[in-house]
């Protein structure tokens, strides 16, 4: 089975904030976004690249993964800053506003000329209706994409839909742009909420994305981290009936038995590897905390 790493809370962190980039050190987050687009205003977006970096080459963050997000490379820092993100030391770049295969050939391109390393992931943002559209050429537009970033706010803003607690606006280009990270074998992961003051709405999001099929979220600020945490990993229960089911499995593998039921439960093999990757997932999450 593909090695599982734990994205359940993928927590931005706006590049021009050292004291931010510091504390981000104790949060329990998965993994971090470096921010070098939308937190940061133009005056302070070279002070930004240089921190960012700083921060990626100090390798104080633990096993969290680290990702930097650049500016788009139509902008007047895009470029230097894809070449700046390649030889620091984090885990992916995040690139904003990807619309096409050829965005992504172009991203990769750069990352090789300056450097990048093999293991040096692109995570695409799909955050606009031609990028919906063009999800499936995207997910398979090149071996270093490994990750869909559903950028919400700016796709609501495009449609020009409503932000509502059942997200039914969103639906549609939710599910599509599943459907093309899984049939690639990438990642993805939901869109931020905004209201930070909403736990019981931000609960409610995060049990929907869940729900849908998300290995995880994109959060604004630190109070989110946690209750996501909680949603995304596999509950006691879940860990439960998972390790009845492989061991059931196995058991029916070496007496050589074809049918294999749990609980009253007929078993296939798809439900021994839906319980296998639950447990890899609880595995690696304790792993993590362990080191963090």
């Amino acid at each position: 089975m593909k090695t599982v790493r734990p994205r359940r809370s993928v927590l931005y962190m706006p590049g021009a904030n050292t004291r931010a980039l510091e504390k981000a050190q104790t949060l329990p987050a998965d993994a971090l976004i470096f921010d070098l687009e939308d937190a940061v205003a133009p005056d302070a977006k070279e002070t930004a690249r240089a921190n960012v970096v700083a921060a990626a080459r100090s390798k104080a963050y633990g096993k969290r993964e680290i990702a930097i997000r650049c500016n788009g490379l139509a902008t007047a820092w895009g470029k230097a800053d894809v070449a700046a993100i390649a030889t620091s030391g984090a885990d992916a770049i995040l690139v904003p506003k990807v619309e096409s295969a050829a965005d992504v050939a172009a991203i990769v391109a750069l990352l090789d000329a300056a450097g990048a390393p093999a293991s040096m992931a692109v995570w695409a943002m799909v955050e606009t209706p031609r990028a919906i559209l063009r999800a499936e050429e995207i997910a398979g537009a090149h071996p270093r994409l490994a990750l869909f970033v559903m950028g919400t706010n700016d796709l609501v803003k495009d449609m020009r839909a409503r932000h509502t607690p059942m997200r039914l606006p969103m639906i549609a280009a939710l599910g599509i742009g599943m459907l093309a990270a899984r049939a690639y074998g990438l990642t993805i992961l939901d869109g931020v909420y905004n209201d930070i003051q909403d736990t019981d709405g931000f609960r409610a999001v995060c049990q929907q994305g869940l729900e849908m099929g998300f290995d995880g979220k994109t959060l604004i600020h630190p109070s989110q981290v946690e209750p996501c945490n909680d949603v995304f990993a596999p509950s006691p229960a879940e860990l439960e009936m998972a390790g009845k089911i492989v061991a059931a499995f196995r058991t029916a593998q070496a007496e050589g038995k074809g049918v294999v039921t749990v609980d009253g439960r007929m078993i296939e093999n798809l439900h021994v590897e839906q319980a296998e990757r639950a447990l890899a997932l609880a595995a690696a999450i304790k792993e993590l905390q362990a080191a963090t």
